[in-house]
């Protein structure tokens, strides 16, 4: 049997797709999104008909059938924590995703789009290792304080996925190999896969762990305590010292490591610093997930955008090259992860799971 699968991934400034015929991608598009279209939008999910017509008309400009279809993926939303996996699109799942209540990024839109443009077919609404995957571990969980809980928000589609190659790699499953993950990209996600479940990470999403092109990392407790209480600053500009304006852009003005490798190449001290700090608190944070692991570390997998840098994978080599072989994996594999999760539970090779 011939497995169709549409996939859906919406972002903050594109939207993108693609159908797979099993496990070859026939076509696939990104879509941007002009900032003045966006920006007219007043909440993200009052571009829900603008982004379901580009879906369709997408469809129909590539022959693509609603009746054809086996499932519809889509970059999951923000629910209650889950364990990884592929999880059926329901109402309850799109329930939670509208509260607010546990997130919202323009990703929320995938499920919505998928669950709607298959509703009363024979096609699976599905989404595959949402953005709040959760398995850490309880010890894991712990902050110093019990009032602050550490969470589980990293890049957990595309580390999963490449978590699986990894393991090819050294001609094993998932389940018989204990990896250090990095992706790299605007955030910095680092985590421990024991075994196939990420028992360990950085909250990459809210700033914790090593800084990253456009993220803080983990600030010096108090100084920022003390930045809060100043009154210099309002909640929002905080927020995007954090998220947004942190890390390579508030050093450098800059958060395209292209550009800043450019920078360095011309004698810029200050670049070459900043980047360097990076690439020692991505190390850093490496290290202590190979604490996590216990030493047993297989492989470490890099994957991301910036794994196309050869100087920040040669300097983190040449830090943590020690602990095993690094494999890497520039890029990102989302819309491959998505198709394939479908198509895993479609040949009953893993579960289905709901809310």
């Amino acid at each position: 049997m011939t497995w169709k699968v549409l996939v859906v991934n919406t972002g903050s400034t594109s939207t993108k797709l693609a159908f797979y015929r099993d496990r070859e991608c026939i076509v696939r598009e990104e879509i941007k999104h002009p900032h003045d279209e966006i920006s007219g939008f007043a909440s993200i999910f009052d571009q829900y008909e603008y982004r379901l017509q580009i879906v369709r008309e997408f469809m129909d400009r590539n022959g693509i059938r609603i009746e054809d279809l086996s499932a519809a993926s889509a970059r999951g939303g923000h629910t209650r924590p889950l364990q990884g996996g592929v999880y059926r699109i329901n109402s309850e799942m799109l329930s939670q995703i509208a509260s607010g209540d546990f997130g919202r990024h323009p990703c929320d839109l995938s499920s919505a789009i998928a669950y709607s443009l298959v509703k009363g077919g024979s096609a699976v609404p599905v989404v595959v290792d949402p953005p709040v995957t959760d398995e850490l571990d309880q010890i894991a969980r712990l902050s110093g304080h019990p009032l602050i809980s550490r969470r589980s928000r990293f890049h957990a589609l595309n580390l999963k996925a490449v978590a699986r190659k990894a393991a090819e790699t050294l001609g094993k499953q998932i389940e018989e190999v204990d990896l250090i993950g990095v992706h790299m990209g605007g955030g910095i996600s680092v985590c421990a896969c024991r075994k196939g479940r990420m028992v360990d990470c950085n909250n990459a999403l809210d700033g914790d762990g090593p800084y990253a092109p456009e993220r803080s990392g983990g600030l010096p407790v108090w100084d920022l305590v003390e930045l809060c209480l100043s009154g210099r600053f309002s909640r929002e500009q905080l927020r995007k010292m954090i998220v947004g304006e942190g890390g390579l852009m508030a050093y450098l003005g800059s958060k395209d490591v292209l550009s800043v490798e450019e920078l360095i190449e011309e004698g810029n001290r200050e670049a070459e610093i900043a980047l360097e700090g990076m690439t020692y608190q991505v190390s850093k944070e490496i290290g202590a997930m190979a604490a996590v692991l216990e030493g047993r570390v297989d492989a470490v997998y890099v994957t991301g955008g910036i794994a196309n840098s050869g100087r920040v994978v040669s300097r983190i080599r040449e830090r943590v090259g020690f602990l095993a072989p690094m494999l890497l994996f520039p890029g990102e594999f989302e819309m491959e992860a998505l198709a394939f999760g479908a198509i895993r539970v479609l040949e009953g090779e893993e579960m289905l799971r709901a809310l």
